[in-house]
């Protein structure tokens, strides 16, 4: 049975989060010097999600690439906290995540605490893994122990194998999926396919599932109406590049294309 605290944050089955990809913020090589844009533009994403029948949105700093490997700057804490607060506003109460790329987890709970978003995602909470950033180990002791300091009620949804990524450990997904949730103490498992937009193998889903325990598991990566009958075992699904115009991940969410999806998960 998946945990209790995830039905009471999605009535619905399966939920779908909606992905805010913020445009670039200060201090990243492509910023254009307006903020006050980025935010507009976040607000506006966020609208068309919750317009289109999303049950949860997930912000993350998506335009700052190349991205840290770990803790980012504290001008990016203080703009994502700013949008942060923007989406949780818009959100009209759903769910809002946070995760601050690549794998700064700790910035993430912070952000999510002081704008009162109700979830993290952390790419690499368990393990070690090369990527394009370089080496990305377990940031796990340093997220968990800022939660418990802050006391904060801010729930950490973690990847395993995930996207961009290739694990420098030769364990099963079982084990993985264990090590994530037993030792590093995730709340939720996220599994993806190998980069943005790609979907994950359908039979590694149903395998996530099978040894989550009560962990909710959600498909993060590739969802779309014609991917979905293959990865139905799924609890939910976080999904960005789909609901985008002409399903590009840098264009503007497509509330069309949102509740296009939102039906064809709900005929599951």
């Amino acid at each position: 049975m998946t945990a209790t605290w995830f039905s009471q944050w999605f009535p619905r089955r399966k939920p779908v989060i909606g992905v805010v990809h913020l445009g670039p913020l200060p201090g990243s090589p492509r910023f254009g010097g307006d903020l006050d844009a980025v935010l507009e533009r976040a607000a506006a994403d966020a609208d068309a999600y919750v317009k289109g029948g999303a049950d949860g949105l997930l912000v993350e700093n998506f335009g700052d690439a190349p991205f840290f490997a770990t803790q980012v700057p504290a001008i990016t804490v203080a703009a994502m906290t700013r949008a942060a607060v923007l989406v949780v506003s818009t959100a009209r109460g759903r769910p809002v995540g946070v995760n601050v790329l690549r794998n700064d987890g700790a910035s993430a709970v912070a952000v999510a605490t002081a704008a009162g978003a109700a979830f993290v995602r952390v790419n690499v909470l368990s393990g070690v893994y090369a990527t394009d950033q370089g080496v990305i180990e377990s940031d796990a002791a340093r997220v968990m122990r800022l939660r418990a300091e802050l006391r904060s009620p801010v729930r950490v949804f973690a990847d395993v194998s995930v996207k961009h990524a290739t694990p420098l450990r030769n364990e099963t997904l079982e084990r993985e999926i264990a090590d994530v949730r037993d030792r590093a103490l995730a709340d939720a498992i996220l599994v993806t396919g190998a980069a943005t937009g790609a979907a994950p193998d359908v039979k590694s889903v149903a395998r996530a599932k099978l040894c989550a325990g009560s962990a909710p598991v959600l498909v993060a990566s590739g969802v779309a109406p014609s991917t979905l009958a293959g990865l139905d075992a799924a609890d939910g699904f976080i999904v960005g590049t789909a609901l985008k115009r002409g399903g590009k991940t840098d264009a503007a969410v497509d509330k069309q294309r949102v509740a296009a999806l939102v039906r064809a998960v709900r005929a599951l």
